[in-house]
């Protein structure tokens, strides 16, 4: 990252010690191999047949979101953020711009095979781990090696998202275990207090929405021990829920209107019981799982059912702190990631950082925080400050919510 386009292109970067400490660089090696095994193992069952996807918004080409995995760490670290310096395959920039290869345009690219593909990939992790293996890793690397790793895994996550949206299979090896909640029922007081939103310097890496923390004044609420779950959802949807347009705000009902829905999208009702589709497999509906694939509509609209609403991110984020005598929400393996009543927005003196498409983009749209994390999420990504954020019609993700007192 020494050389001079680099350099030049490095005007209004931020200072890269605000994002100590960082791991080792023996930490970072493992993260970067074990990211990539994941990709490896998702789309291990990769065929012909798979790599055809249908053209879909929701959805990238299989081939292309694998090269496009390489290109970004390529990009970043090895690269500098710098067009000027070449790529090792030679027209990468045209194919895996996410910022500038149009979504609709990546179904009919000139793209490389999968077996090319691939070795690219190869090849740009043995370069990178080449770099960590020179000794402890400048801030400049360790915010990009980061940045390559956690970009990573999102991807990986999106191709489970993938496979349940196309139906396909996990490979064997990938677990998908969604444990009931253990948490009691009922509410968790919170009483009223200041909350520092958001991320600290000094705290690690951090994505630039995060930034900085600021206090706010949250008064007092009352927040649900643990997610909606699918029997809770169900006896919405037995009172006609979704049927009852009162429960639905006008953007609600669109979404109803258009996907026809009269219950989450994965739900089928066989004979007098439910079940829900997981990737390619029919499974009796669990009582106790928590409810997922439903979208901001429709978690709002049980909530106007139910006498509840959304928590505000900043709710959100103090009951996961310390707003709680017992310590907070916890994170359950096998949870899901929560919808909140926030719509997604700079923090006060935003500044991007050099992956500028990453979150100001998406400002001036309609889009929703959701906190947490789900089965699909590495735990080196989860904290409480880590802001996602999806338009509130998505359900494709493994998204549910939890409901706090009106």
């Amino acid at each position: 990252m020494g050389n001079s386009a680099a350099s030049r292109h490095r005007h209004g970067w931020p200072d890269f010690s605000a994002y100590r400490p960082h791991p080792p660089a023996d930490v970072l090696a493992a993260w970067l191999r074990d990211a990539q095994a994941r990709t490896e193992l998702l789309t291990s069952a990769i065929d012909a047949v798979r790599l055809e996807v249908p053209q879909l918004a929701i959805v990238n080409p299989p081939l292309w979101e694998i090269g496009h995995i390489a290109w970004f760490q390529e990009f970043w670290v090895q690269r500098g953020g710098s067009f000027a310096a070449p790529s090792l395959l030679p027209g990468a920039d045209g194919l895996y711009d996410s910022a500038r290869v149009a979504h609709d345009t990546r179904w009919s690219l000139a793209l490389p095979t999968l077996e090319a593909t691939r070795a690219y990939c190869r090849s740009v992790l043995e370069r990178t781990l080449a770099a960590l293996a020179r000794g402890a890793p400048e801030d400049e690397l360790a915010y990009f090696v980061q940045l390559s790793i956690f970009h990573q895994d999102m991807h990986n996550e999106a191709f489970c998202y993938m496979w349940q949206t196309l139906g396909y299979a996990l490979p064997p090896a990938a677990a998908d275990e969604r444990p009931a909640s253990t948490a009691p029922a009922g509410d968790i007081e919170i009483p009223a207090g200041s909350l520092m939103l958001g991320a600290a310097p000094g705290s690690g890496f951090v994505f630039d929405n995060e930034k900085w923390a600021h206090e706010v004044e949250v008064p007092a609420f009352a927040i649900a021990a643990q997610t909606v779950s699918n029997a809770e959802f169900l006896a919405f949807v037995d009172d006609a829920g979704y049927k009852r347009r009162e429960f639905w705000s006008e953007a609600g009902r669109q979404m109803l209107d258009q996907l026809g829905l009269q219950a989450p999208r994965y739900w089928r009702r066989v004979g007098r019981s439910w079940k829900q589709r997981r990737f390619d497999r029919l499974m009796p509906l669990a009582p106790r799982e928590p409810v997922v694939h439903v979208s901001w509509h429709e978690a709002q609209a049980y909530c106007r059912w139910a006498g509840r609403r959304l928590p505000t991110e900043a709710e959100w984020e103090r009951a996961a702190t310390a707003g709680a005598p017992s310590g907070g929400l916890r994170r359950l393996p096998g949870q899901v990631w929560e919808w909140t009543a926030s719509r997604f927005a700079p923090y006060p003196g935003f500044s991007a950082d050099p992956y500028k498409e990453y979150s100001a983009p998406w400002f001036a749209e309609d889009h929703r925080v959701l906190r947490g994390g789900s089965f699909a999420t590495p735990q080196r990504l989860i904290r409480a400050s880590w802001r996602n954020f999806y338009q509130p019609h998505r359900a494709d993700m493994f998204c549910g919510f939890r409901s706090c007192a009106a």
